[in-house]
């Protein structure tokens, strides 16, 4: 019996754990306020630059400096699932 304990806590603390991941149709509802400056043509080729995940958050927390009020942590983990849902699809 102890070593099926053992085995079972081995395999409980060795899976991955999961990322908080964003809302996408928050998302869709919070980049509302980002249209006053802007488009979606920017998330579409040719003017699409952003070439991953990690870059796209990134980009999103950057402009992030120009709204006011400014977006909360999950706010821009929800505007990344749904920009990388509908716009760039990059793996998860």
């Amino acid at each position: 019996m102890r070593i099926f304990t053992t085995l079972l806590l081995c395999s409980v603390f060795a899976m991955p754990t999961a990322q908080a991941a964003g809302d996408p149709v928050r998302g869709e509802q919070l980049h509302q306020d980002c249209l006053g400056c802007h488009g979606t043509e920017l998330y579409v080729a040719p003017r699409a630059k952003v070439k991953t995940l990690a870059a796209l958050k990134k980009e999103t927390e950057r402009w992030n400096d120009r709204m006011n009020p400014k977006f909360t942590k999950q706010e821009i983990e929800d505007i990344v699932a749904w920009l990388n849902r509908d716009f760039y699809k990059f793996p998860q």
